[in-house]
Formats: structure tokens, sequence, C-alpha cells
């Protein structure tokens, strides 16, 4: 991608992206596009917003925590409280999702003994109807 602005189509299109999505991130006040009449011009600062928006919610973080980590960029620290807020709320969420995993891996284990006890009835049922036929 180049500096150039791209339209809300091309957005959709280089992030895999809808535009009701961009537009509710606009919204949201994630996004900050050029309004030139009815048309979005996404600027390269709004990719890379797009992109960290995408990475978060992937990590499960919220949008307000999204909002407040983009906030941060801004505080002329060298970004070192934006990537310590990031990196606590990253450790958080690996936590968060280590014990669904955990949870889930239960889960299958729980339904994998239960299928196979079923598996072992229908057979047992087809063997004893086998037998009295």
């Amino acid at each position: 991608m180049t500096t150039e602005t791209l339209n809300i189509r091309e957005m959709c299109e280089a992030f895999e992206v809808t535009p009701r999505t961009l537009r509710f991130y606009e919204a949201k006040e994630l996004l900050f596009p050029i309004r030139e009449g009815q048309k979005r011009l996404f600027t390269k600062r709004d990719r890379a917003r797009l992109k960290l928006i995408l990475r978060g919610k992937r990590f499960g973080f919220s949008l307000e925590e999204i909002r407040q980590l983009l906030d941060l960029y801004h505080m002329d620290d060298g970004q070192l409280t934006q990537l310590s807020k990031s990196y606590e709320l990253a450790k958080t969420h690996l936590a968060d999702m280590e014990a669904q995993r955990a949870e889930l891996d239960e889960a299958i284990a729980e339904l994998k003994s239960q299928m196979k006890w079923g598996e072992d009835k229908l057979a047992e049922i087809a063997k004893d109807k086998t037998a009295a036929a």
C-alpha cells in the first residue's frame, strides 16, 4: 500500500471487511477518514489503526480497550505507556484464552467419553438383536 488515501471499497478489499464495519469503527471514533461529500478517504494512519483494531478484536480485546490503547499513541513518551498497557492487557487476555482452551479441552474429552459409551451401547444392542434373531 502506498501513502495515498484509499476509498472505502479499497479499504474493504485490503482488509477483508465490509463497508458497514468501516462505518461502525468511524462512528465509534476509532477511524477518522477524510470526508469529501459522501466519499470517505482513508489515510495511512487509518490503515494502521484498522490493522491494530482487527488484531485486537482477534485477541479478544473490547473496542473500548482498543480505543484506549490507540489513544495512548500520542503520549510523547516513545510509546512506553501504550506498549506497557498493551502488554498488561495482552497478559490478561492470554490467561483468559488459556483458561477457555483448558475448559474446551475438558469438554472435548468428556464428549469423546460419552460418545464412546454411546458407541459401545449401540454395538451391544445390535449384538443382542443379532443373537435374538
